[in-house]
């Protein structure tokens, strides 16, 4: 099973962002421009919370709290569980599954160094299987395919 490192290695290592004091609004403009389901939370260089699309619909719009008028900071979560680049895929789903969870951030020495999702953890998966199921298949049948 692959690590952490492996998946930014593929994926790369970037983070998007909003500062606390961003609006709801922002944020979730800023998530549909870059295609993902979350956003950290930075302050500086201090993690302040994680703002996903789960957050918007527990938080803000079951509340009917204008997303414009709120500021990030009132609806993210401030518990951020995150893993370093060495962990397992497979305790990363361990975690995801346990917590309910789809997105982790990578942390090295404090600072973020990246965010894995549910999506890449099983695009990864699905890559190494295919790796495995082409080399057997070449060590069963004496061919190579492709």
């Amino acid at each position: 099973m692959g690590r952490v490192r492996e998946v930014l290695a593929a994926k790369g290592s970037q983070v998007h962002f909003v500062p606390p004091q961003a609006t709801v609004y922002e944020a979730v403009e800023k998530m549909v421009q870059q295609g993902v389901g979350s956003l950290m939370v930075v302050e500086g260089d201090t993690i302040a919370g994680i703002f996903t699309e789960r957050d918007y619909l527990r938080r803000v719009a079951l509340r009917d709290i204008r997303p414009q008028a709120a500021a990030v900071s009132e609806v993210m979560t401030t518990r951020v569980i995150y893993v370093d680049p060495e962990r397992t895929l497979e305790d990363c789903m361990a975690i995801m599954t346990q917590e309910r969870i789809r997105h982790l951030p990578v942390v090295v020495e404090g600072r973020l160094a990246g965010m894995i999702s549910i999506g890449d953890l099983v695009k990864h998966l699905s890559r190494e299987r295919e790796v495995e199921i082409r080399y057997l298949t070449e060590y069963i049948t004496g061919k190579p395919s492709g």
